[in-house]
Parts: structure tokens; sequence; C-alpha cells
């Protein structure tokens, strides 16, 4: 087998080799970055409890739930609070929570009504 032969496969190797890492650190980042979004959203969470009452993470998992087992029946899925938007009162109030499960997802948005009650604005 001549040399440049060999120098080339060699080459291939170390690309693909290198090639594969690369992939594994980007899946391995965005799983992190999906994690540390939920914790940070876990926290606005709290921070708006602890600003005015009605912030309830039950509530609005049950509420969230109520519209998934309405919209796709028998589905199992993971919810995931992944955004709470707490504006000045309580009529402007939102909050993003993502069902996961076999092998897709869906987003809902859920807002606050003038008597403090959650309703889904949205199942994307």
């Amino acid at each position: 087998m001549s040399t440049l032969a060999i120098i080339l496969i060699v080459v291939g190797v170390l690309l693909l080799l290198l090639f594969v890492a690369g992939a594994l650190v980007a899946r391995r980042r965005t799983e992190g970055d999906y994690a540390d979004h939920v914790a940070q959203a876990d926290q606005a969470l709290e921070a708006a409890r602890a600003a005015d009452r009605g912030w309830d993470k039950a509530v609005l998992e049950s509420t969230a739930r109520a519209a998934l087992e309405r919209e796709r029946p028998g589905w199992t899925y993971e919810l995931h609070l992944v955004l709470v938007d707490d504006r000045p009162g309580m009529v402007d109030d939102r909050a993003h929570l993502v069902a996961v499960g076999d092998g897709s997802e869906a987003r809902l948005v859920l807002t606050r009504e003038a008597g403090g009650d959650w309703v889904v604005e949205a199942v994307q």
C-alpha cells in the first residue's frame, strides 16, 4: 500500500472521530441547556409565588393536564414548566409548559383570568 493511501486513511478516520465527538458534545450541551432552562423557570415561579399568591405549580399542572387530556386523550408525557411571565397585577400573567412524550411535544400557554383562575390560552 502506498504512503499516500495510508495518510488519506488516517486523515479520514481522524475526521470521522472528530465529527462523532463534536456531535456527542453538541447533544450533551443541548440537553444541559434544556435542564437549565427548566430550572430557571422553576426559580422564576418561586419568585412570582412570593410576590403575589396564585402561582401554584400544582394548579398550573392540573390545568395543563386537563387540556392535554381533551386534546390528546391517553397520551403519556412529562410536563415541564419552561416560562413564567409574571407581570404587574394578575390579568396579564402567563405560564408556558411543555409536554414531552412518545417522540412528540406540545406547548401550552396558560393565562390568568381576572378572578385568579388559570385557563389554557393555546395548545400548540
